[in-house]
């Protein structure tokens, strides 16, 4: 509408920003699982101390 169409978004460019948004989907289950185990290892410690 103001300025024209946005450039056009080369193949390599879009496939980095695919690669990035892998590796932060990776990175949020990552840290969900880790934060789903944390208090099943504080117990475990606990129980060993």
């Amino acid at each position: 509408m103001f300025g024209g169409p946005p450039p056009q978004v080369s193949v390599a460019e879009i496939r980095a920003r695919e690669d990035e948004a892998v590796v932060a989907v990776q990175q949020v289950l990552f840290g969900a699982i880790l934060l789903y185990l944390s208090p099943f290892a504080v117990h475990a410690v606990k129980k060993l101390i």
